[in-house]
């Protein structure tokens, strides 16, 4: 029997992932906030384009949701016309989207009173992974759900774990942006300083990378941070969402992120000089102009 998936928010992570499913020959049915861009997608890929939500999740063996953040799933899960309402009873849903901890324990719980299974699967990658189908997902929700669900993640995944219950998934992906702010803190201070100092930055940089200082943002973003272009993925607007949900979970559990705070202010700075939609390298923009 063929498989039946309906995927919620084409977005530059969506569009993509939901047309690596229809490639493997799953059956799509698609619906975006802006018709024009399911309609694009449907042209595009072997799926159908839905007018509405209830439209695309009926009888659906799966639903995938890429959106914004919490307010954006409750709008798409919730009411007469949301996908929990909709959706078969032991459909598993599965949400890529990237936000808190407490809306994914809080739609596992609903989804389970009408018999359907919640997974939160943020993912890392950006979207050149999203195209490549060389996502990280991390997971939460039941083993069982979870056995269900990864076989079809695998065609736009090149690892998946579940991490524990659900929530855990979005609270890994926490850690993920934690460690991805600081690293990138440090990476545009040590190029600044080489560029003060009046050294050839990416021969320092081939140097520095064959020892303890290589990172795959040293690999791949140190030329293009040289050369001053922030045009290459993550928006700075979306880790100043992720981070502000990092926050938010730290004052929950009671972690100590300075750094990160410190970081989030940093990125104020970048929106401020008019960098909202640069890629998250565009830290060193700051320093250049200090």
């Amino acid at each position: 029997m063929t498989t039946t998936a309906a995927f919620i928010g084409l977005g530059v992570m969506g569009y993509p992932m939901a047309g690596h499913l229809a490639k493997a020959g799953i059956l799509v049915k698609v619906w975006n906030r802006s018709s024009e861009k399911a309609e694009k997608w449907a042209a595009e890929y072997s799926g159908t384009a839905c007018e509405t939500i209830s439209e695309a999740v009926r009888n659906a063996d799966f639903v995938m949701t890429c959106v914004g953040a919490d307010k954006d799933l409750l709008a798409v899960y919730e009411g007469p016309e949301g996908i929990i309402e909709n959706a078969p009873r032991g459909t598993t849903l599965i949400d890529h989207t990237t936000a808190s901890a407490g809306i994914a324990e809080q739609l596992s719980a609903i989804a389970a009173k009408a018999g359907q299974s919640f997974i939160d699967a943020p993912v890392s990658g950006g979207q050149q992974g999203a195209e490549n189908g060389q996502l990280t997902i991390m997971c939460g929700g039941e083993q069982a759900d979870y056995d269900k669900a990864a076989p079809v993640m695998e065609h736009y995944a090149r690892a998946i774990n579940l991490m524990g219950p659900a929530g855990s998934g979005q609270k890994t992906k926490m850690v993920n942006q934690i460690a991805i702010a600081g690293l990138i803190q440090g990476l545009s201070e040590a190029l600044h300083f080489a560029e003060q100092a009046d050294l050839d930055i990416r021969k320092v940089v081939d140097v520095i990378s064959k020892g303890a200082a290589q990172s795959w943002q040293m690999e791949n973003r140190s030329a293009t941070m040289a050369d001053g272009k922030f045009d290459y993925g993550f928006a700075v607007d979306w880790m100043r969402k992720d981070l502000g949900i990092c926050l938010q979970e730290a004052n929950r559990n009671g972690a100590t992120l300075p750094v990160t705070a410190l970081v989030d202010q940093f990125y104020g700075d970048v929106q401020k000089m008019g960098g909202n939609r640069w890629d998250t390298s565009s830290l060193i923009h700051r320093l250049r102009k200090k």
